[in-house]
């Protein structure tokens, strides 16, 4: 496995599509040499997005929280969240009725943006249900797991509505060994138990990857060939830059740790092609 330097890899390319945690930031905060690699990417005449299946806050709310640890430099355009993605299919498919959604109030906003009344998992009678017209998995925060799950089991065994996953990873790393559970675990779940097929949007799912490359193409003409995919985890990042035709590099700063690397890249037969340290090395 061969390691090599990020700062050596960016200058062959002219976009750079970055993941958020574990690319930027992890649980440790700031990733060291992100503000400095971003400003050069700015710089040096670059253009790049910030790709994330973080559908907990808006946009808006992701940029600041990326300013609070010092990436000042990233705006709200530069931001495309897997919650986004999930709106414009509830703005085109849902024509009425209460969408019901698992996460926090923050994160209800991308539903109520296309136009759709809401209520919380927590807030839903499960005798009143058929004003109910689909249920979005949005965090794993804001809701009861003991209670609120099963109701969502019970919701879906009633009505057949539609069930969107806006954030499709399984689980976040909260420290060097350890990891939590995230939104697309528990609909994974609920999946299975109701043997449906559920909507799921965010990395590797390739709708967000042509809405950065749709957006791009706003600011010139681009071919895929200088685009390039950094992520720290191979069965999102890695597999959806693949996926769409762009070269991707694994960072070690995230999900796949150093000393297991090679190991998940044989037994997941998912490649990249490059393998670095961070993006601030």
């Amino acid at each position: 496995m061969t390691i090599q330097p990020f700062k050596s890899i960016v200058k062959n390319y002219g976009v750079l599509f970055l993941d958020s945690y574990g690319v930027l930031k992890n649980f440790n905060g700031l990733i060291p040499g992100a503000i400095e690699t971003i400003q050069y990417i700015i710089e040096s005449g670059r253009e790049f997005f910030v790709l994330t299946n973080d559908a907990s806050h808006s946009p808006q709310l992701l940029a600041e929280k990326l300013h609070n640890i010092g990436l000042k430099s990233i705006c709200t355009g530069h931001i495309i969240s897997s919650g986004m993605m999930a709106r414009e299919y509830l703005g085109n498919k849902i024509k009425g009725g209460t969408v019901v959604y698992l996460g926090t109030e923050d994160a209800a906003h991308y539903i109520e943006e296309a136009g759709l009344e809401t209520i919380s998992i927590s807030d839903l009678k499960i005798n009143d249900i058929d004003h109910v017209s689909a249920i979005v998995f949005l965090d794993d925060e804001g809701f009861d797991w003991n209670n609120d799950i099963s109701k969502a089991v019970n919701l879906l065994k009633r009505r057949n509505i539609p069930a969107i996953v806006a954030n499709s990873d399984l689980t976040y790393p909260v420290s060097k060994n350890k990891v939590a559970v995230a939104i697309g675990g528990i609909a994974e779940i609920v999946e299975k138990i109701v043997q449906k097929k559920f909507i799921h949007f965010g990395k590797p799912d390739g709708s967000m990857f042509m809405y950065a490359y749709e957006l791009l193409s706003e600011k010139g003409q681009f071919s895929k060939s200088e685009i390039l995919m950094v992520g720290d985890t191979l069965y999102t990042d890695i597999i959806g830059g693949n996926k769409f035709g762009v070269d991707t590099a694994l960072v070690l700063t995230g999900n796949t740790r150093k000393e297991r690397a090679e190991v998940l890249i044989r037994s997941y037969g998912i490649i990249p092609n490059y393998i670095c340290e961070s993006v601030g090395v």
